[in-house]
């Protein structure tokens, strides 16, 4: 199916105007597994192989800059990877279209973009999870999904699927908000036609009352993330954030803590909070050497004790070569 239109798979409009695969990480031409023994034995040889190349050669950096995700993954270097070229690292190689190289499909291949893909599913599992019993306790209240630098928000838009597969009826009638707090545009623009086409007719998420809004949020300056969520009316809502690849890999210590601090007093006392922590070890030292991506590597002890200071408690740990999936209650 490389290369062609499946029909199994919704596909939404880029800004650019190609159609897109929308992740679905309940269909197996998303999902991905592998047990902790398989993970390891890939990290090593990814580990392995990146010790032989200091440097990226000359040959391959110029074919790098005539893929779009070589392209999108160099133009990071020394920032970050923005919210589009991550979520096509996502889409898997067999799920990239025709205007997709033999480079494309090879990063698509690699164990990083793996990585991205089973962070994703954390993430989407983590939510749903979290928000399940508070959904059933109370049918008719209203769900917020707050997505900090989420980009598309796929990991937002994936636990409603993931929350409806498992209890059927549990979102029926209810006010659904998906809220991208992101500097980007592309990504949430797409988003929200992702968010269309899944709740079509023929769409896993077909009569669901869905509202995407996006929000023009950087995590430097907490303040507005406090407007935010009274703009969103978070403290009334069941209320869901997440941060997949964003606040927690890339952001300083103060400002984890200050967006914390704003997430607990803007939101209701069953919110919960699910992140991917960049993960201090081997594998991100090794992806290191040819990604100059300015991610912040930290031990789970060091995050616990941020997200204390920010009002919250560690619940639920899924350990990753490149991260720390994270679940968070209120402490």
């Amino acid at each position: 199916m490389e290369g062609q239109m499946r029909t199994d798979v919704v596909y939404a409009m880029t800004d650019e105007g190609e159609k897109l695969a929308v992740i679905d990480v309940t269909n197996p031409a998303f999902s991905v597994s592998a047990t902790d023994e398989e993970l390891a034995a890939m990290a090593e040889k990814y580990i392995l192989e990146a010790g032989r190349h200091n440097e990226i050669p000359a040959t391959l950096r110029e074919a790098l800059r005539n893929s779009k995700l070589g392209r999108g993954l160099m133009a990071a270097s020394g920032t970050f990877v923005d919210g589009m070229t991550t979520y096509q690292l996502k889409i898997g190689p067999e799920n990239l279209g025709e205007s997709f190289s033999p480079i494309d499909q090879r990063i698509a291949a690699s164990f990083p973009a793996f990585a991205a893909r089973l962070r994703l599913q954390d993430m989407a599992r983590l939510m749903a999870g979290g928000q399940a019993d508070a959904a059933m306790a109370e049918p008719r209240r209203p769900l917020c999904l707050v997505n900090i630098g989420g980009g598309p928000g796929a990991d937002s838009w994936n636990a409603l699927i993931l929350l409806i597969r498992g209890n059927a009826g549990l979102l029926d009638d209810r006010e659904i908000v998906l809220a991208i707090l992101d500097l980007d545009q592309r990504g949430p623009a797409f988003g929200g036609r992702a968010l269309d086409a899944l709740c079509a007719s023929t769409g896993p998420l077909s009569g669901l009352k869905t509202k995407f809004e996006h929000l023009g949020y950087e995590w430097s300056c907490a303040s507005r993330l406090r407007e935010a969520l009274r703009e969103l009316r978070a403290g009334d809502l069941l209320c869901g954030i997440s941060s997949e690849g964003a606040l927690f890999e890339y952001g300083s210590d103060e400002e984890i803590v200050s967006n914390l601090q704003a997430l607990h007093a803007g939101t209701a006392a069953d919110s919960i909070v699910v992140g991917s922590v960049t993960r201090e070890g081997k594998p991100v030292r090794a992806s290191l050497i040819g990604n100059r991506v300015p991610t912040r590597p930290r031990t789970i002890e060091a995050f616990r004790a941020l997200a204390e200071q920010g009002g919250w408690v560690v619940q639920e740990v899924l350990e990753r070569p490149f991260s720390y999936n994270v679940r968070l209650v209120k402490a």
